[in-house]
């Protein structure tokens, strides 16, 4: 494998409130991958990608995000880390309050960009991308679950970022609805995001095949089928 390496843990410690989460994780992914951790709830997937995008320190071991090593980060290098990152949250976490639309232009004015005619053409690319070309104009309230995601993962591939967490994309969503956002996330690593996804629907393993780690009895560790 001489694909760029993005992300490498070993013998990561992860804590949280003195209790350990995880135990010696070793972990690596490298740019174009697409990788599943799944486990059980309360296994420390979700906690796992916390520590990736340092919403949680590492207590042990050595890990590298990006070029960034996240021991002892200082705030201001989280923040940097972050905008190299495209985040997917389960609940969706969009603006209420203004339209698709404005939900990335915010996002895109946050990460520095100023040019309206560039914001125009980013924001339609992007939706056009996840199939949502003339949804820019509706509130989020107005969106199915499933059309709520796809704006979710517009948002997170806004900057072209080289690595997208997706936290339980298909959580909340039917089964039906949860393959096309994995289709989805799959169409976007083939353009060269690596995609690192949490899930407890197995199912999606062997419809869409990706490298699998598994969350179990404080250990991550990669999942032999064989």
């Amino acid at each position: 494998m001489n694909e760029e390496l993005l992300i490498q843990y070993k013998g990561v410690e992860i804590n949280q409130q003195a209790l350990c989460i995880l135990h010696d994780v070793n972990f690596e992914l490298h740019k174009g991958q697409f990788v599943y951790i799944i486990g059980k709830v309360g296994s420390g997937k979700s906690t796992f990608l916390k520590t990736i995008y340092g919403e949680l320190e590492i207590t042990g071991g050595e890990a590298m995000v990006l070029g960034y090593t996240l021991k002892k980060m200082k705030q201001k290098k989280i923040a940097e880390l972050r905008r190299k990152l495209g985040i997917v949250f389960q609940d969706f976490q969009l603006l209420t309050d203004r339209t698709v639309h404005d939900n990335l232009e915010f996002v895109l004015r946050a990460t520095g960009w100023k040019q309206k005619h560039e914001i125009e053409n980013r924001i339609e690319e992007v939706l056009k991308l996840v199939g949502m070309a003339h949804k820019g104009y509706k509130m989020p309230n107005e969106l199915s679950g499933g059309e709520q995601q796809r704006i979710v993962i517009a948002r997170a591939i806004l900057n072209k970022p080289a690595i997208i967490l997706a936290d339980e994309p298909t959580g909340n969503l039917d089964v039906e609805t949860g393959r096309k956002i994995v289709e989805l996330l799959q169409e976007i690593c083939k353009q060269g995001s690596a995609i690192v996804m949490t899930t407890h629907n197995l199912n999606l393993l062997t419809e869409y095949p990706g490298i699998v780690y598994r969350c179990e009895q404080h250990r991550l560790q990669q999942f032999d089928e064989s």
